[in-house]
């Protein structure tokens, strides 16, 4: 892999410790401006929005703009954001200060997926996309808890502060190693690109990628009572069974990258097979303290597995035209998924079986997602003037 890609890692490790690290510092927030841990909470949703939102318009506003260019304006808005979060006097500035933050999540993702897959050969295209998302795993190993940590010591504000850190050093390498790249006459053509959406194997990746990872945060929203009130572990074990479910996304991730190289459709659809059999089993293996640390572990590799076969499935589908906007919007559909997964598991607690049925309700999203992987497979088998016209 060319040393340029690992730049986009280096960014995507940053923007991965600004996403989740906000999850560990709720209550330091939370005594700290005068909110209550609900409130706090919020920031986590306000981000996502802020991703769902910022992805399609950003990627837009840019489309006539090279990509290396592009990057390095993102990167300059996560550093602004991230440093406005450790200012913040209020809640309601840390709050707006998140969403901006979270602007430059999906696009750098979508832009960098595409100028990823451009620095490869095409038949190291998917893996490349991995390794530019190794970054948001290690982020979950490495990145998060120490940011947790110093937030915990220091003030969450330090961890802010690091955060800008971090996005200050990306922000440097990918000046240096992300090669210049010159804009297509067609790159601003922003009909294209809305054509290039409304095609039918495009929708229905986006819709795959929102129910895949819907079903993986199902149950790793909830991943903590479930580990101490159904497996019997201790509060001070669930972050120690935590590091196996990032090894796990790192390993998953890496594996997909390599096999979608090989055949794309198959490995979507392995994927999501394996992903909901994980789920399945989890119903079960959640009551045993082994089986537990194992299946968490599971969970991360399996979920993770369908990231870049996904993401290659929507950039491939978009056929060169709006390849950008599809890409972007596919980690927005990322971020849905998380968010409609988190409310599918609320219900299933609240007003369904409960706890213990929350895997198994998880199962039935990636089934979902099957059904429109085999839909999109029959498409892609339809003759080439059937498919401009779909």
């Amino acid at each position: 892999m060319p040393l340029a890609l690992y730049a986009l890692t280096a960014g995507a490790f940053g923007i991965g410790v600004t996403e989740f690290v906000i999850m560990g510092l709720l209550l330091e927030v939370s005594a700290d401006l005068g909110v209550s841990i609900a409130a706090a909470g919020l920031l986590i949703s306000g981000y996502a929005l802020g991703v769902v939102l910022g992805a399609p318009l950003l990627t837009a506003f840019t489309a006539g703009m090279p990509r290396k260019r592009v990057l390095i304006g993102l990167m300059v808005i996560f550093v602004i954001g991230n440093a406005a979060c450790a200012l913040a006097p209020s809640y309601g500035i840390l709050m707006g200060a998140r969403v901006l933050t979270a602007f430059a999540h999906g696009t750098f993702f979508g832009v960098g997926s595409v100028v990823a897959t451009g620095l490869v050969a095409p038949d190291r295209r998917a893996s490349a996309i991995a390794v530019m998302f190794t970054g948001l795993t290690i982020a979950n190993i490495l990145g998060v808890p120490f940011g947790t940590w110093l937030g915990q010591h220091y003030g969450w504000r330090a961890t802010f502060w690091a955060v800008t850190a971090i996005g200050v050093l990306a922000l440097a390498i990918i000046a240096l190693l992300i090669p210049r790249d010159e804009v297509a006459p067609e790159a601003n053509d922003w009909r294209a690109d809305l054509r290039a959406m409304a095609r039918r194997p495009v929708l229905l990746g986006l819709a795959m990628t929102t129910l895949g990872f819907a079903g993986v945060f199902a149950v790793f929203t909830y991943i903590a009572p479930a580990l101490t009130r159904l497996a019997g572990f201790s509060e001070a074990a669930v972050s120690p069974i935590l590091l196996v479910f990032g090894g796990g996304l790192v390993l998953g991730n890496l594996i997909g990258g390599r096999l979608a190289d090989r055949d794309l459709g198959r490995t979507v659809i392995g994927t999501l097979v394996a992903l909901a059999v994980v789920l399945g089993l989890m119903t079960f293996a959640l009551h045993n303290q082994v089986a537990a640390v194992l299946f968490v572990g599971l969970l991360g590799a399996a979920g993770f597995a369908t990231v870049a076969p996904l993401q290659m499935w929507v950039l491939q589908r978009a056929e060169g035209a709006g390849q950008s906007l599809a890409s972007s919007l596919n980690i927005a559909a990322f971020n849905l998924g998380n968010a409609l997964g988190a409310t599918v598991g609320g219900l299933v607690i609240d007003h369904g079986p409960g706890l213990w049925a929350v895997p198994l309700a998880a199962t039935v999203m990636p089934l979902g997602a099957l059904v429109l992987a085999s839909l999109g497979m029959r498409t892609a088998r339809r003759p080439a003037a059937v498919l401009r016209d779909a």
